[in-house]
C-alpha cells in the first residue's frame, strides 16, 4: 500500500484532470441533490400539539346544565381529559438521519445522497469520453470505456464519485490482462535488452531493476550499451555499485553491439542469472538509430538464438499519445516483450497506459513515479485506476 499512497500522491495531475472534468461535467446538465429527510427550518403548517405544563389545570368537562355545590371542587380527570404522557408527543421518524448523513458528507464518509446527480444519457456519455481523450485515453480506448460504463446504467442518475468508481472499474478492466511481471527464465544468462528513446529513463529503468533484482537473491551483471554519452556509462556505474552489480563498460564511440556480445560471454563465465543491456536513446523515426539497435539483436542471437529473452521498451509517461507509435515502431525492430512506463509523476496524461493496453495488449511489468529506489514498482492495475481517477484504495 506504501506505492499506491506515493503513486496516488504523485498522480496528481492527472486524477485532478479527472477529478475536475466528472465533477464538473455532472454539475453542468445535473439534477438538484436528492432531498433527505432534515428539520425543516421553515413553521410547520401543523405544529405538534404541546401537552399542558405540570402547573396548569386542565379546563372543566362541559356540563349539561350547572348545580349549585356548597363548594366549588374540580371534577376528578377523566380519561378524556387526562394529560398525555410525556413521550407520547408526535415527531418525525428516525431523528438521527439527518443528522449522519450531514456527518458523513462532512468528514467523507456516508453515501452521499445529497451530492448532485445527473441522468446517465447519451450527452453525458459524449462529454465523457472527451473527457478520457483529453486524458490522453485516445478516441478508441475513450470510446470503449465509455460504452462499457453505460452498459445496463442508461438513465440513472449518479454522482460524480459514482461515476469515479465506475470508470475507475472500467480501467482496471482493460489492464487486468496486462498486469504481468518480467518472466524469469532457467535460462543463465536470462538476457534483457533495454530499449527506448531518449530521456525515457531506460538508464534508470535498469539501475533499479538490477538493484531489486540482486535484493531478490539473482547474480546480474549490466552492459552499457549507449557507448555515445558518457553521461549513461556514469550512471550505470553509479547504479551498479549502489546495488553491488558489475558493469560492463566500452570506449566511448565503441559498437554497442559488439559490447553487447562480449557481456554475453563474461555473463556465462560468471554464472550471471540476468544480462542487461542498456541501448542509446534513439528517435523511432531514425532508420539509422533503429537499424543499429536491429544489429545488436542479430549479434547477440549468433551467441544465444533465443537471445534476448525479454526486451523491455521504456516509455516515458509525458509523451502522450506518441507512446503508440513508440510502440508499434520498437515492435517491428526489436520484437517487444514488454513495457515499463515511467515519470508518471509528472504529466496529466496518464490515461495514455491504459490506450497502451487496449491496443497493444503487451505486458506492462512496472511503473515509475519518482528517482528513488522504491519509485518504481510492479504495475497493479486496480491500484493505478484507483490513483488515476482519485479514488482510495479498497
Amino acid at each position: 500500500m506504501a506505492f499506491f499512497s506515493k503513486l496516488k500522491e504523485r498522480l496528481f495531475k492527472s486524477s485532478s484532470k479527472l477529478d475536475e472534468g466528472l465533477d464538473a461535467i455532472v454539475q453542468e446538465g445535473g439534477d438538484p441533490p436528492d432531498p433527505e429527510p432534515h428539520p425543516d427550518p421553515e413553521p410547520r403548517p401543523e405544529p405538534p400539539i404541546i401537552p399542558p405544563q405540570p402547573d396548569e389545570t386542565p379546563p372543566p368537562a362541559p356540563r349539561e346544565a350547572p348545580v349549585e355545590r356548597p363548594e366549588e371542587v374540580p371534577p376528578p380527570p377523566s380519561e378524556a381529559t387526562a394529560t398525555p404522557a410525556p413521550l407520547e408527543i408526535p415527531m418525525d421518524p428516525a431523528p438521527e438521519a439527518p443528522r449522519a448523513g450531514f456527518l458523513g458528507r462532512l468528514f467523507g464518509r456516508g453515501d452521499a445522497r445529497g451530492a448532485p446527480r445527473r441522468v446517465l444519457d447519451d450527452d453525458m456519455l459524449e462529454s465523457l469520453e472527451d473527457l478520457l481523450i483529453t486524458a490522453d485515453m485516445g478516441v478508441d480506448t475513450a470510446a470503449r470505456v465509455t460504452a462499457n460504463m453505460a452498459e445496463g446504467r442508461m438513465g440513472q442518475r449518479l454522482s460524480s464519485h459514482e461515476i469515479k468508481s465506475i470508470l475507475a472499474q472500467e480501467i482496471a478492466r482493460v489492464m487486468e490482462p496486462v498486469a504481468r511481471p518480467m518472466p524469469l527464465y532457467s535460462k543463465r544468462p536470462q538476457v534483457v535488452l533495454v530499449v527506448g528513446v531518449n530521456g525515457s529513463g531506460k538508464t534508470t529503468t535498469i539501475g533499479k531493476l538490477a538493484s531489486q533484482f540482486k535484493a531478490a537473491g539473482k547474480s546480474v551483471v549490466i552492459a552499457a550499451g549507449d557507448t555515445f554519452r558518457a553521461a549513461a556509462v556514469e550512471q550505470l556505474q553509479v547504479w551498479g555499485d549502489r546495488a553491488g552489480v558489475p558493469v560492463m563498460t566500452a570506449p566511448e564511440g565503441s559498437d554497442p553491439a559488439s559490447l553487447a556480445f562480449d557481456a554475453m560471454i563474461r555473463a556465462e563465465a560468471d554464472g550471471a542469472d540476468l544480462l542487461m543491456i542498456d541501448t542509446a536513446g534513439r528517435l523511432q523515426n531514425r532508420a539509422d538509430l533503429m537499424e543499429e539497435l536491429a544489429k545488436i539483436v542479430r549479434v547477440i542471437r549468433k551467441k544465444d538464438p533465443d537471445a534476448p529473452h525479454n526486451t523491455l521498451l521504456v516509455l516515458d509517461a509525458t509523451t502522450g499519445q506518441n507512446a503508440l507509435s513508440q510502440v508499434d515502431i520498437f515492435l517491428k525492430l526489436a520484437d517487444v516483450s514488454g513495457l515499463v512506463m515511467t515519470k508518471l509523476d509528472g504529466t496529466a496524461r496518464g490515461g495514455v497506459l491504459v490506450a497502451l493496453a487496449d491496443r497493444f495488449g503487451l505486458p506492462i511489468h512496472a511503473i515509475g513515479v519518482g528517482e528513488q529506489i522504491d519509485d518504481l514498482a510492479p504495475f497493479d492495475p486496480e491500484e493505478f485506476a484507483a490513483a488515476l481517477t482519485g479514488l482510495d484504495s479498497e
